[in-house]
Order: structure tokens, then C-alpha cells, then sequence
């Protein structure tokens, strides 16, 4: 039988050519993964969301593990074990693996929240440059504060397709249009080299989600995202 490091590792094997971030076999001595643990913070989150005790230790153990091994590499039965509960109790909450799945990525993205002083910033801008520049500033802090939710996504895209579409486009539609709307007058202006600003959005997100696996495919290092940024602002800001 597979042990839960073994499964682990298939799932990163069978994903070697995507753009997931490498992840090594939890360990103690490796702070951030998962470690059959539920950390204190995700817990008082999902207590907070309302739903009961079982439950929420469900949501909190499932969304360590999946962000960690992924969809395919995690079972109910190692997800019940974490939660100290039954796989019955699970599969009286979710019936599907997959519903669980959408319930913990539903609960991360309520939390993602754009910050008012970072929107401020972007507002006072005084060119298309510092503006673009600003606007990566804010959707790095809104993003990079929760790696398991850039994991989650990640691994959904990978394993479950476009059923996940509408929950993002549900969670995340919103936050687009906020940013777009900072940037329109820049692009309406000619300050930017793009015929659309939520087309401006969408890709200073994907820098964020994209930036780590391509930079140490290609550069042979984990820099930060504020590399690729560096070179994407100097094409698409007209001086």
C-alpha cells in the first residue's frame, strides 16, 4: 500500500513538466508543509466560517493536504485520519472527493481581500508607469500572504479543468474588475502598451501564479516575481 510521502511523490513525478511549484515530502523539519498537522491560523479561520467542529477540522486538514500533494495525491482516508475523524463523517458532508475539494478552495478564496492603502496608492499614481508598478505591489500582497490558496489553484487547473471556472471566476471577477478600473484611465491615455486593462490585470496575475516554476525552469533560480515584473513593466509602460 502507498504510504502518504509515496503518493507525494507519484503526484510531483506525474507533474514534473507543469507549472507547480516543487514541493518535497512534508517533514518536521520542513516549516510550511503540511505535517499531519493543523496549524492554529487555518483552524480559527474555518471555526470562524460558522461550520461545526467535525467539520471544520475536515476543511482545515483537507486544505493542508491538497495544497500540498494535490488533488490525486491525497485520499479521503488520509484526510480523515488527519482530522481525527471517520471517512463516513467526511462522506456525510461531502459526497464527493471533489465536493470536498471545492469547499476548501471556496473557503480560501472568501479570504482573499484587496488592501484599501495599496488600492490608495494605485489611485494616486501620477503616471501609466508607477501605476502598473503599484498595481503589481498590491496584487503580490494580496496573492503571495496565501501560498496554499496559489497551490490550490494551481493544482485545480492541473487535475480538475474548467469545472473550477466558475468558483474562481465567482471569487476572483471581482478583485479583476476593482484592478482593471485603476488601470483604464492609463490605457485609455496611451501611458500603456495594451489595447485592455483587465488583459493588463490578468497578466500581472499570472506573473504571480506562474512566476516561481518558470524562473527556476529558465533561470536557474528562485527569484521572486518582481524579476519577471521588472522586464514585463519596462515592455507594456510607454515613457
Amino acid at each position: 500500500m502507498l504510504t502518504l510521502r509515496d503518493k507525494g511523490q507519484l503526484s510531483r513525478k506525474r507533474n514534473w513538466c507543469s507549472v507547480v511549484p516543487r514541493t518535497e515530502p512534508a517533514t518536521a523539519k520542513q516549516p510550511g508543509l503540511f505535517t499531519g498537522k493543523v496549524s492554529k491560523s487555518r483552524m480559527t479561520r474555518v471555526a470562524n466560517s460558522g461550520k461545526g467542529d467535525a467539520e471544520a477540522r475536515i476543511l482545515a486538514s483537507a486544505a493542508g493536504m491538497f495544497a500540498t500533494y494535490g488533488y490525486n495525491g491525497v485520499s479521503t482516508r488520509d484526510i480523515a485520519s488527519s482530522a481525527g475523524v471517520n471517512e463516513v463523517t467526511i462522506y456525510r458532508h461531502y459526497p464527493r472527493k471533489r465536493d470536498l475539494y471545492v469547499a476548501v478552495l471556496d473557503s480560501e478564496l472568501k479570504q482573499v481581500k484587496l488592501r484599501g492603502d495599496l488600492l490608495a496608492a494605485v489611485a494616486e499614481a501620477k503616471d501609466g508607469r508607477t501605476a502598473v508598478t503599484r498595481t503589481f505591489e498590491l496584487i503580490a500582497a494580496t496573492m503571495t500572504q496565501r501560498p496554499d490558496l496559489l497551490r490550490l489553484m494551481q493544482y485545480s487547473a492541473l487535475e480538475l479543468g474548467d469545472e473550477i471556472d466558475p468558483l474562481l471566476r465567482r471569487h476572483l471577477g471581482q478583485l479583476v474588475e476593482v484592478i482593471a478600473r485603476y488601470l483604464e484611465p492609463w490605457v485609455n491615455r496611451g501611458q500603456l502598451r495594451c489595447s485592455s486593462a483587465k488583459a493588463l490585470a490578468l497578466s500581472l496575475i499570472a506573473i504571480i501564479l506562474n512566476h516561481r516554476s518558470l524562473h527556476r525552469l529558465f533561470a536557474g533560480d528562485d527569484s521572486g516575481p518582481e524579476t519577471v515584473f521588472k522586464a514585463y513593466a519596462e515592455f507594456s509602460a510607454l515613457d
